[in-house]
C-alpha cells in the first residue's frame, strides 16, 4: 500500500465549536478536564478520564514542558495542538473522551487541515500551530 504524499496528510484536532470567554476553542482534553474539575463525571467516567490522561501523560510529550511559551498568547496567538495524521494510537485513544463529552452534552467537533497554521512546536505525535499573523491594512501616506 502506498503512503499518500505528505502534502495530502491532514492534521487532526478535536475542539469546542464555540470560543471560550478567553477567546479560544478549547480542545478535547481541556473540555474533558473541565468536566472532571467541576466534579461532573460519574465514578466510572472519572476512572476512564483518569486512566486516559495518565496514558497521554506517560506516552505523549507535553509541549509546554519543552517550551513554556508555546501557548503564550502574546508569543503564539491562537496556538492549538493538532494530532499528526500518523499518530494512530494517540488518535484512537481520543474516543473515550468523546464518549464522555457526548454523555454530558458537550459539543466537540473534528477538524482536519494540511495547513493548521504557523508551526511553533512539533514532535512525533503532534504539532502546535499558532494563528497566522493578521494581515495589516496598508498604511496611507500622510
Amino acid at each position: 500500500m502506498r503512503t499518500p504524499p505528505a502534502s495530502s496528510l491532514r492534521h487532526i484536532r478535536f475542539q469546542s465549536p464555540t470560543r471560550s470567554p478567553r477567546g479560544h476553542h478549547p480542545g478535547v482534553f481541556g473540555l474533558a478536564n473541565a468536566l472532571a474539575r467541576e466534579g461532573r463525571l460519574s465514578p466510572d467516567e472519572y476512572a476512564v478520564w483518569r486512566a486516559s490522561n495518565d496514558w497521554y501523560d506517560a506516552h505523549f510529550p507535553n509541549p509546554s514542558a519543552v517550551d513554556p511559551t508555546v501557548y503564550d498568547p502574546r508569543v503564539n496567538p491562537g496556538a492549538a495542538a493538532w494530532f499528526r495524521p500518523t499518530a494512530t494510537e494517540a488518535l484512537a485513544r481520543v474516543a473515550p473522551y468523546l464518549r464522555i463529552l457526548r454523555a454530558h452534552g458537550v459539543p466537540c467537533v473534528r477538524l482536519e487541515s494540511s495547513r493548521p497554521g504557523r508551526i511553533v512546536y512539533a514532535d512525533a505525535y503532534q504539532v502546535v500551530a499558532a494563528a497566522p499573523p493578521a494581515r495589516r491594512a496598508p498604511q496611507g501616506r500622510t
